[in-house]
């Protein structure tokens, strides 16, 4: 292999590093699920995942631009940006193609759907620019949580909207899922005066809203007994993981995967 080539996949690695990769993988998957089971076929899906994809980079990415500073004042060495691995520069052009992508890929699926996933992404960016630090916070990811699904149906014959309880569920699952992405790095927001929901209630009733959403979610999902199994792993790990860990986000999206799962199988996700 060439330097060239090695220094190319030095680059990317730094730059997917930099996308906060373990949301954005999530996200991206559980859109896949979806565009699969709801019968977009292989080109839909493909399309579906990979505007999502693009989405979740330019979220992920934007919001490392918009911090960059805050970051690197405490330290930041796992942010590529603010420990030095990455230019502004090159990572504001990487975002400006992500943008691209996401707007190019969320129009192949038609206009009701593009409208659907740019708000959504556009939810994103309110958070990143202005919403992460108020105690609105929540309202970008209940407001993309729930557009998601719709993003996946409305690319279908005859537009359909998802189903209500689905559309609420993705809300909670939004909530659940901010609260415990914030988690871990609750006491360095609150040290750099990020004073978002979760930083105002704290630790305790963070993880407690996590718990809780993620539950509501699962009885709109599954109702019955499916709903002890979902809740299960956020709520062990919200418990017991450490200070720092990712356990409980990762857990909130498994759980959803898997309230979705049950969802899927009773053909529940139109409306």
């Amino acid at each position: 292999m060439s330097s060239a080539a090695v220094v190319d996949r030095v680059r990317i690695g730094v730059l997917l590093r930099a996308c906060h990769p373990a949301p954005a993988a999530a996200v991206t998957g559980l859109a896949a699920v979806m565009a699969v089971a709801a019968g977009r076929g292989p080109l839909g899906a493909a399309l579906t995942t990979g505007a999502v994809a693009a989405g979740q980079l330019s979220i992920g990415w934007s919001n490392d631009l918009v911090d960059r500073r805050r970051d690197a004042a405490a330290g930041r060495g796992d942010k590529p940006l603010a420990a030095g691995e990455l230019t502004a520069g090159r990572l504001a052009a990487a975002t400006r193609w992500a943008v691209v992508c996401c707007v190019l890929l969320s129009a192949a699926c038609g206009v009701a759907a593009a409208t659907a996933h740019l708000v959504a992404v556009g939810a994103g960016w309110a958070y990143n620019l202005r919403l992460k630090g108020t105690a609105w916070s929540w309202l970008p990811y209940a407001v993309a949580f729930a557009l998601l699904p719709a993003f996946v149906t409305l690319a279908l014959p005859g537009r359909p909207w998802p189903a209500p309880q689905v559309l609420g569920a993705g809300a909670l699952i939004g909530v659940a899922a901010h609260f415990a992405n914030v988690l871990p790095d609750l006491a360095a927001d609150r040290a750099a005066g990020v004073r978002g929901l979760p930083q105002r209630l704290g630790r305790r009733a963070s993880a407690a809203t996590a718990v809780l959403a993620a539950g509501a979610a699962a009885l709109l999902l599954a109702p019955g007994w499916p709903v002890l199994v979902v809740t299960a792993p956020p709520a062990l790990t919200a418990l017991l993981a450490p200070p720092r860990s990712r356990a409980p986000f990762l857990a909130v999206i498994a759980a959803a995967g898997l309230a979705l799962a049950v969802l899927l199988l009773g053909g529940g996700l139109r409306g």
